[in-house]
């Protein structure tokens, strides 16, 4: 069955929780003790109705405040797809765990209360989803029946999305569909109380929309990040060697001869073992231990790639746009590890090229410093040579993470451009 990985976002009290309790509830996708937990926990706080939100929002914090803090996964499948579901915060302090949750999505649900419209949270992570290059975005107008389901009010909105996305550039294909997440109106069921709403369900959506990008995954670049480098000392293996990864990208053979970066040395693939299984080749995303026909130097952080195809960039300046997640501002010359797929160096910001503003889309130039929540470009400079791809062209070894050597805090995402 094909997986659909999506996420939710949008401001506090939106409903994203809710929405995916209803999913869950209405295609009855939870066990009988689950709900009467919840139902148990929803009268134990002095709930009239069960609350849906609590399916996912499972730390005690979350139930005391009524807000999501962390990411939650949540995993259900019908007879057409299998979901995993990464139920995202909406306060702006926890940004970064929506950054974190939507980075490996296929779709995002952009939760919108139907009596405030867009708003700035919906700006910002419309903004990520944009950056991350998630393909579907799905605007779903909930607390409709607050508004009493106003056809009105729900194009309104519609309008002032489609230009906001279009200010941004966003490539994403755009949904939209008015929901009650509350009551079930068009969530898995049809809503008699939107009569002029011709569109499909969210559910219909989810089980059928296209997710052909994830085939364009083994059109890319071949792409091995060695994680691991498997040597085991003993008799029954005297000379045994293999290097572990998950495919970034591409398919890889055997017979195919690949070359390791940074280094430039070259072989031929000997074998690919997947646990104890031979295999005649790897596909992204797999992951599989590759044996060579040369005994060469490869270490955790090499990368495998095609010989003869498409190279990826080795280089220390890089260009990105940054999401900063850290309480403590981005300092220019400061020394961050740089974190890849596998390999890490030590970098610094050399220059914030500009600032997002998130009200106006505009940029902002002169800055020389980046708070929690912000979005610029900016030019890194790393100690050691980095192999990576264009985000653009391959999110697995596009992307990077700033860590504070000091706390070992993850302080801001970057999605690599030059």
């Amino acid at each position: 069955m094909e997986l659909l990985r999506f996420t939710t976002a949008g401001s506090v009290d939106d409903g994203k929780s809710t929405l995916i309790g209803r999913l869950l509830y209405d295609s009855k996708s939870i066990f009988e003790d689950q709900l009467e937990a919840v139902e148990q926990a929803s009268r134990n706080r002095g709930n009239e109705e069960v609350n849906l939100a609590l399916l996912t929002d499972g730390l005690r914090a979350e139930r005391e405040q009524g807000i999501t803090i962390d990411v939650a996964y949540r995993y259900f499948a019908t007879p057409k797809r299998k979901f995993i579901i990464a139920d995202t915060p909406g306060h702006v302090q926890y940004t970064r765990n929506m950054v974190t949750g939507a980075s490996t999505a296929d779709l995002a649900i952009i939760l919108i209360d139907a009596r405030n419209g867009v708003v700035e949270q919906t700006v910002r992570h419309s903004f990520i989803a944009k950056l991350l290059g998630i393909p579907h975005i799905t605007v779903c107008v909930n607390k409709m029946d607050l508004i009493g389901f106003s056809e009105e009010k729900f194009e309104a909105i519609v309008r002032d999305y489609r230009e906001m996305s279009a200010k941004m550039n966003s490539h994403a294909q755009l949904h939209f569909i008015p929901i009650s997440a509350k009551y079930g109106d068009n969530v898995v069921s049809a809503s008699d109380r939107a009569p002029w709403y011709q569109g499909g369900t969210l559910m219909e959506l989810l089980e059928n929309i296209s997710i052909e990008h994830k085939q364009g995954e083994e059109n890319q670049p071949m792409r091995l990040p060695v994680q691991y480098v498997i040597r085991p000392i003993s008799d029954k293996f005297p000379d045994y060697r293999a290097y572990a990864g998950r495919m970034a990208g591409g398919v890889l053979k055997v017979g195919d001869k690949v070359r390791v970066l940074p280094s430039g040395l070259e072989s031929r693939v000997k074998a690919i073992m997947q646990a104890e299984k031979s295999l005649e080749m790897a596909h992204t995303p797999e992951s599989v231990s590759v044996l060579l026909e040369d005994d060469i130097d490869i270490s955790r952080g090499d990368m495998l790639v095609d010989a003869q195809g498409p190279q990826p960039i080795v280089g220390q300046q890089l260009q990105m746009m940054c999401c900063w997640f850290n309480e403590q501002p981005m300092q220019l010359r400061k020394r961050y590890i740089v974190r890849g797929p596998v390999s890490e160096t030590i970098g610094m910001v050399q220059a914030v090229d500009y600032r997002v503003d998130i009200h106006t889309l505009e940029p902002i130039e002169g800055e020389t410093s980046l708070k929690m929540n912000d979005i610029a470009q900016i030019t890194v400079r790393t100690a050691a040579p980095l192999a990576y791809d264009r985000y653009e062209e391959n999110r697995n070894t596009g992307a990077l993470i700033f860590i504070d050597p000091d706390s070992f805090e993850t302080v801001g995402a970057g999605m690599i451009m030059n």
